[in-house]
């Protein structure tokens, strides 16, 4: 879907769309951990229409929301989420985007003594990741696409959290194709009721490859196993779904059977 692109019959409600069929494309195409496939949806207005862009970000999961400030340094946001979490700094892990433009970050980061994990693609995941205890995904910091960050937000909504993003535009052409999109000032702080206005959202991820928040897509001897997470915002419902796929019932993988003997 390209931004903007009408879907559907138009005679139902009218809802946002927020999707990315493969974040991480590079980490499918290298085998590597962390990708997934991901979609939110929300009613008409309530999803940021986020041009394709770079955002700064930071996410952390529900017991930390309200304590970040992405205006704030580094270490005062570490310190915050220490204490919340009730850990001490060396003990918080914080997940960035190997990036060249995250050197200083980085630096930043290793300087105030806490744990880095470094990502090659895909930040929707970790940030998503950060409202669960078990994941062991404290924080997510730095720069990545800002439809990402919409998805991540919209996840953190449902689940409590907090996401804080600022466009990075990367020219004037991109300044003004914000402002087209309805942002005044390209450069402000976006907070959770800019980038999700209500927790009425559904968001959706199933994964690729195994990551820090779900199991990659298994092929078994007959089909394949799929592992997916379902948010309710309105309810906070959280759905778990391990699914078997039975090829030899699917009529196209029947069809691309028949094609290949």
């Amino acid at each position: 879907l390209y931004i903007g692109e009408k879907v559907g019959s138009g005679k139902g409600s009218k809802v946002d769309i927020a999707v990315d069929p493969l974040e991480g494309t590079n980490l499918v195409a290298k085998g590597m951990n962390g990708s997934i496939a991901v979609l939110a949806v929300a009613e008409e207005g309530v999803l940021l229409h986020a041009p394709d862009m770079y955002m700064d970000k930071i996410a952390v999961g529900p017991k930390a929301a309200g304590k970040i400030n992405l205006d704030a340094s580094v270490e005062e946001n570490l310190k915050a989420v220490a204490c919340a979490l009730d850990k001490n700094v060396p003990d918080l892990t914080v997940v960035i985007l190997d990036r060249p433009r995250h050197a200083k970050l980085i630096e930043e980061v290793r300087k105030a003594g806490a744990r880095i994990q470094l990502i090659t693609d895909g930040d929707v995941s970790p940030a998503v990741a950060t409202a669960f205890e078990d994941s062991g995904v404290d924080m997510m910091l730095g720069i990545g696409g800002a439809p990402e960050g919409v998805l991540a937000a919209a996840a953190l909504k449902a689940l409590g959290g907090e996401l804080q993003g600022r466009l990075v535009p990367g020219n004037e052409q991109e300044e003004e194709r914000a402002r087209s999109m309805g942002l005044a000032d390209p450069r402000q702080l976006l907070t959770m009721d800019d980038l999700v206005k209500t927790n009425d959202v559904i968001f959706t991820a199933t994964g690729i490859t195994t990551g820090s928040l779900l199991r990659g897509v298994r092929f078994t001897a007959d089909g394949a196993v799929t592992h997916t997470v379902v948010l309710r915002g309105l309810t906070g419902t959280m759905r778990i779904i391990e699914a078997r796929h039975r090829f030899d019932k699917k009529p196209s993988w029947r069809d691309l059977c028949a094609e290949a003997k």
